[in-house]
């Protein structure tokens, strides 16, 4: 009787689904896939469950049917805090046990933020799974947490790696520098003043035994954990230099006539010194890896903890988290606000650069939105929350951070293939090492006056044995590609949190890196490089003040609905307060507004309405077509048949629009605006902007094939929006950046967020993201550069010429600068500021 297979069942989170066609779509592509018995679509919840037989279709069968289908496919997705790792080799390890695993999508794993983000079907695989296997390779694994908790449990976790390596660099330290005057105490000045037990190799054996099953049993337990799932890292490049060291120490000193060199070649002070070092790398990338990730625990910061809440009349202070949607909120001056609402009473200047970037405070009054995390300088006011926890705007700008932080930029795919190869390699070049010295080289070139390069010793009564698995130890130690496995993740990380503090949200590392290899960037024009609102540009009279025109013009459209008849009253309230009401008021499609005005029958509209009251507007014809070939709307204003002027309206451009075009321009890219106006009043805005190429009369569908026509030119094409006619254009483009004041479709579509209104953070995204890239690239060239000289120095390539060699210990030493060098390199960004705000930080 055949075996029943076993079904399995999950649950697909469908993005894109509108409708019930899509619903059936959605389920007849999973129906095909083969295996596949129940499908269930969920158009509310965005879900499909499915049951299938895992030995017939996998997970990337089930995702990929509905790709196809133009959806979005997606699983669960968990962020895991790792501890324990120290190297890319770790990285691919932890990735290569979890992506195996049933019901596991996708892995991607930080080295420097610790963290491993997990795309997975818990119905499959549970976490506690997914925990329990990364456990038993060697490492710390946790469900991570968010918000202040999590902030504490990172530095506590921090605090604790840097006192273990702390303590463990002590004792490692004080009885290695007693084993190193004990051992060269026959030598130089030493012999003064060090007795001479001190050289005694029993007396250095008991001293060193400590160092290596104490500090240094760490890189054996976790290379066993290792060897144990067929993995390997630098634990184990570790472990084998410091075991082979102390092994042959051991041998030549309770059995010196073996061959391996005897009493004179105890190099206890190599595997003593040689834990040390690597100790002393691991301490100092421990407390300098940290400050890679200060600006995103900055911004934790200042997430406030406290909130004063308004319920049933009674004033009570309540924890941030507690507060409640609805919830009427007191504010008082120097006080941090809590969440994100809406003002009800009270007036007050509050400081949003802390979120927005923004240097100078911002009244807010009735009606106005405030945003959790800012500071309420002045005034005291009351608000409703609109958004608590962390929907809050400061609540997405730190899971936008955390999600960069946790994705791979294409240059660090390379990267860590290469260095996921490395150790393999690394094993494979010392043992051909070992062979050559053993069987060519010592014939061929040594020479009793070989010595150890900065130490006094001389290897001459080293054996062939000694020599060359003196050389392949060395190897094996100066090779460690730690300072590889740092190279990228820790740039992008000061790269995230860096844009964050300007305002500028990456959603992952290959937006920040594609954003650095730009050509060109399409600013759509209304609401990007306008305001978005018309506004009065010019008032002109024949014989009446200019006042008196902008007043009855104000009067007859108060009533009005039209943004052009808006921005006429809104400028006359700015100026002078409420307009009167006209005392008649009819609108004339397509021609203007007719009312009657303290007994004056006023027109004001444009030539047909005028004409069509036989009003003669010869006078001003020529300002009119003046204006209206700067892009602006002229509206005749005439009272009893007679002209009195024009008043001239028009979406004006931002205030920094025409300098971040000239900023894009002297970086050396192509600028672009696009919009769906005349030609005319294109062309006017962008002469105003400094922009030749305007794509002018382009419908909303047709904005993504422009952006497709210059990516055919080779362009790799950002483009600027925020509407959610924008929303193919920013998809199509290379990278999309949204304007953070624009809608939600837009931001979801977008790359890159700007959290301000202002084109300027267009154009620091870019000077952020090929900061970011040149760091990346100048840490993997010291990173490859270091690796690349010092392993054929490692080998030996220079001994015939020199009768030197490199010792393990300075290998070791070697191998810890080399990753210093590379965080030190990292953290040169935390002065950085975009070229485009150094005006206003030195203001």
């Amino acid at each position: 009787m055949p075996t029943p297979r076993k079904k399995t069942s999950l649950a697909l989170f469908i993005g894109g689904m509108t409708c019930a066609a899509c619903v059936r779509h959605v389920e007849g592509a999973l129906q095909t896939v083969p295996g596949v018995s129940m499908v269930t679509v969920n158009l509310a919840t965005s879900r499909a469950a499915v049951e299938y037989d895992p030995s017939q279709a996998t997970l990337a069968d089930l995702k990929k049917a509905v790709e196809d289908m133009g959806y979005s496919a997606s699983l669960d997705v968990d962020e895991l805090s790792i501890t324990g790792m120290s190297c890319a080799a770790c990285v691919k390890n932890i990735e290569r046990v979890v992506a195996t695993m049933p019901g596991v999508s996708s892995v991607v794993v930080n080295l420097a933020a610790g963290t491993a983000r997990v795309e997975y079907a818990p119905t499959v695989t549970p976490l506690p799974d997914i925990i329990t296997a990364i456990g038993d390779i060697g490492y710390g694994a946790a469900e991570k947490i968010e918000g202040q908790a999590a902030l504490d449990r990172e530095q506590g976790a921090r605090a604790e790696e840097i006192k273990k390596q702390k303590r463990s660099l002590i004792i490692a330290g004080t009885l290695g520098l007693i084993v190193m005057l004990g051992m060269f105490q026959p030598y130089w000045i030493l012999a003064d003043f060090v007795p001479a037990w001190m050289n005694n190799k029993v007396f250095l054996f008991f001293l060193t035994t400590p160092i290596v099953f104490g500090p240094g049993r760490q890189f054996f337990v976790n290379s066993w954990n290792g060897l144990k799932r067929g993995l390997t890292d630098m634990n184990l490049l570790y472990a084998t230099g410091i075991g082979a060291a102390y092994l042959i120490a051991v041998i030549n000193t309770f059995f010196p006539d073996t061959g391996f060199g005897g009493h004179d070649a105890t190099f206890y002070e190599a595997a003593a010194l040689l834990t040390v070092f690597i100790i002393l790398g691991r301490y100092l990338e421990a407390v300098t890896r940290g400050r890679t990730s200060e600006s995103i625990r900055h911004l934790m910061k200042l997430q406030p903890k406290l909130a004063r809440v308004i319920r049933e009349g009674i004033e009570s202070e309540i924890t941030a988290e507690a507060v409640l949607v609805g919830d009427i909120v007191a504010v008082r001056p120097g006080e941090v606000i809590a969440v994100d609402g809406v003002v009800t009473e009270g007036y007050s200047a509050v400081d949003q650069a802390m979120v927005t970037g923004e240097s100078i405070p911002v009244e807010k009054k009735s009606g106005d939105e405030i945003l959790g995390g800012t500071l309420n300088k002045t005034g005291a006011f009351r608000f409703r929350a609109t958004r608590v926890g962390r929907e809050t705007a400061l609540g997405q700008i730190i899971r936008l951070v955390e999600e960069a932080q946790t994705t791979k930029a294409p240059i660090q795919k390379l990267a860590d293939r290469v260095a996921g190869q490395f150790i393999a390699g690394v094993h494979a070049i010392a043992l051909i090492v070992f062979v050559f010295w053993f069987f060519i080289g010592f014939e061929a070139w040594f020479t009793p006056d070989t010595r150890l390069i900065l130490t006094p010793y001389v290897l001459t009564g080293l054996g062939v044995f000694g020599f060359a698995l003196l050389t392949s130890v060395t190897v094996l130690i100066i090779s460690c590609p730690c300072a590889l496995g740092l190279a990228t993740p820790s740039a992008v990380m000061a790269g995230s949190g860096k844009g964050a503090e300007y305002g500028v949200l990456f959603k992952g590392a290959d937006a920040m890196e594609a954003t650095a290899r730009l050509d060109a960037v399409v600013f759509d024009k209304t609401g990007t490089l306008t305001k978005g609102e018309p506004s009065v540009t010019d008032v002109i009279g024949l014989e009446n003040e200019r006042n008196d025109i902008l007043r009855l013009a104000a009067i007859a459209e108060k009533h009005s609905e039209h943004p052009l008849g808006e921005a006429i009253v809104r400028a006359y309230r700015e100026k002078f307060g409420e307009p009167d009401d006209a005392e008649s008021f009819e609108a004339v499609p397509g021609h203007g507004i007719i009312a009657s005005i303290e007994d004056k029958f006023i027109l004001l509209g444009n030539r047909r309405l005028m004409a069509t009251n036989g009003v003669n507007i010869e006078a001003l014809e020529s300002e009119a077509a003046r204006l209206e070939s700067e892009g602006k709307t002229a509206m005749f204003a005439a009272a009893d048949g007679k002209l009195l002027g024009i008043v001239a309206v028009a979406d004006t451009l931002k205030a920094t629009a025409a300098r971040a075009v000239a900023e894009l321009k002297k970086m050396g890219l192509k600028v672009f605006m696009i919009t769906g106006d005349n030609t005319r009043t294109a062309a006017a805005v962008g002469r105003q902007a400094g922009i030749e190429d305007v794509l002018a009369e382009v419908l909303p569908q047709d904005k993504a094939s422009e952006v497709k026509k210059l990516q055919s030119q080779g362009l790799k094409t950002a483009m600027v929006g925020d509407g959610i006619n924008d929303a193919p254009a920013l998809a199509q483009a290379d990278v999309g950046i949204a304007i953070g004041s624009g809608t939600d479709v837009a931001k979801e579509t977008g790359n890159v967020i700007l959290v301000r209104n202002d084109p300027l953070d267009a154009v620091a995204a870019v000077q952020v993201g090929r900061k970011t890239l040149g760091l990346i690239k100048q840490n993997l060239f010291w990173a490859f550069g270091y690796n690349t000289l010092a392993i054929p120095i490692g080998m030996g390539v220079l001994y015939p010429f020199t009768h030197q060699m490199v010792s393990p210990e300075l290998a070791a030493l070697l191998m810890a600068t080399s990753s210093l060098s590379v965080t030190l390199n990292t953290l040169r960004m935390r002065s950085f500021v975009p070229a485009v705000r150094r005006e206003k930080a030195a203001a």
